[in-house]
């Protein structure tokens, strides 16, 4: 099973992407996750991602795609993936649907997990306070949702003309969320 997981920031993406992987025995392929692991393993791309990083410059897509298709080359990844993380626009996903085709995957799902606002900033906020994170401010996590919602949102317009985008209620415990999720899974 092939699936990109969509929603905002602090919509729960990463817990429900961890308990569908463990649950499916796919890889939970994560773009920070992949740069992070380039960069420490010192790969050519890696090499080049430390380079713009180091220039406080944003890694290009085409980086982040070739690492994406490294990984999705792997023996692991071949019986399908949790993307998480990538696309986060347009251009994004324009780019991941050729990666797609040329090497023969196609997704069988996009799930979008919905979550109010401000439930969100809620979420976030209780999130820095346990973690003791100080960059997760209110002024902040609104303005990251404002940037989701122009660039990210789109996304999921792309996948419903494939059909593929399926709505996640994303309120309540972890575990009633993800009965939602496998309610679809299993359709």
């Amino acid at each position: 099973m092939r699936i990109v997981l969509l929603g905002a920031p602090g919509s729960g993406k990463g817990t429900q992407a961890k308990l569908i992987v463990k649950e499916r025995g796919i890889p939970h392929i994560s773009t920070g996750d992949l740069l992070r692991q380039a960069i420490a393993d010192e790969t050519e791309l890696g090499l080049a991602a430390k380079k713009v990083m180091d220039a406080g410059e944003l890694v290009s897509d085409e980086i982040v795609l070739g690492m994406l298709k490294d990984r999705l080359n792997k023996s692991d990844a071949q019986q399908g993936f949790v993307l998480d993380g990538f696309p986060r626009n347009l251009t994004q996903a324009e780019m991941l649907e050729d990666l797609l085709t040329e090497l023969n995957i196609e997704l069988d799902h996009a799930l979008l997990i919905q979550v109010n606002p401000d439930e969100v900033v809620a979420r976030i906020a209780k999130r820095a306070e346990q973690e003791n994170r100080t960059d997760d401010t209110e002024e902040v996590v609104r303005n990251r949702l404002e940037v989701y919602r122009e660039q990210t949102e789109p996304v999921a317009d792309f996948y419903r003309k494939q059909d593929i985008v399926s709505e996640i209620h994303g309120t309540g415990t972890i575990e009633e969320v993800h009965d939602r999720i496998q309610a679809v899974l299993r359709f």
